[in-house]
């Protein structure tokens, strides 16, 4: 199998009261997968609307 033919998953950890976007494992967040590269976009796009701060 070549690397094309792995399926790509895009990961971003939420923490809903906190409001924090981490592009990186944190304790106590929400993980969210997508294997969608629209999808995370317009997830990070919906994120970005509601002011959610990024680390």
């Amino acid at each position: 199998m070549t690397a094309r033919d792995e399926e790509q998953v895009w990961r971003i950890w939420v923490d809903a009261e906190a409001r924090v976007v981490s592009f990186h494992q944190e304790a106590g967040f929400q993980m969210l997968e997508f294997r969608s590269w629209e999808y995370f976009q317009a997830a990070i796009d919906q994120y970005t609307r509601q002011r959610y701060r990024y680390q």
